[in-house]
């Protein structure tokens, strides 16, 4: 059995998924999985705590992405250019690359509840940790929620754009236009109204 190659975390990776979309998440051992990489299962846990951790492994990688831009921008930078940065920090994990892992991740997590649960999960730490980030500038709630809300929702509307079967635009060009969207909304009418009141 091989040990330590150079890539093994992601041969794991990319086995452990073509397994789950063949037979099932729940029917996937972590046996079969180390069998079909060619390492042991001792060799499988060095770099996962279990199968799930798989699918969500780099968690604060992650939620860096959308906090660093936020920790990184200038004193006097507006709350919604804030979150134009969180969005824009995206672009550095999602390349075109990473669209077809993603694209074959996704109908696993949606087919099995518990990794649904976990999906929601991360996504609500995402929101708390990016409200914090907020705060932490001297953005005042509600304002801090609000925008780290939808920081996440217009993140979460674009990914699922991207995945989506054809789509080949970039994720950054597809946040833009939702942020676009949702800000157009909110933006005063020459008659003093909002959006297309």
């Amino acid at each position: 059995m091989a040990r330590w190659q150079p890539g093994t975390r992601e041969r794991l990776q990319s086995v452990s998924l073509h397994l789950f979309a063949e037979q099932g998440f729940e029917r996937t051992t972590v046996a079969e999985i180390a069998a079909a990489a060619e390492v042991t299962e001792r060799t499988f846990f060095r770099h996962f705590d279990d199968k799930r951790e798989v699918l969500f492994a780099g968690q604060e990688d992650f939620v860096a992405m959308f906090l660093d831009p936020i920790v990184a921008a200038p004193d006097s930078t507006p709350t919604l250019e804030l979150v134009s940065r969180a969005l824009e920090g995206t672009a550095a994990l999602f390349t075109d690359e990473r669209r077809a892992w993603s694209r074959m991740r996704q109908p696993i997590i949606e087919a099995e509840p518990s990794l649904r649960e976990r999906e929601l999960g991360k996504l609500a730490t995402l929101t708390v940790r990016i409200g914090e980030a907020l705060q932490e500038r001297g953005i005042g709630e509600p304002g801090a929620t609000l925008a780290a809300e939808m920081t996440v929702t217009v993140f979460h509307l674009s990914f699922q754009q991207w995945i989506a079967p054809g789509e080949d635009r970039s994720l950054q060009a597809l946040t833009r236009e939702r942020l676009d969207a949702l800000t157009a909304l909110v933006a005063p009418s020459p008659n003093g109204r909002t959006g297309r009141s």
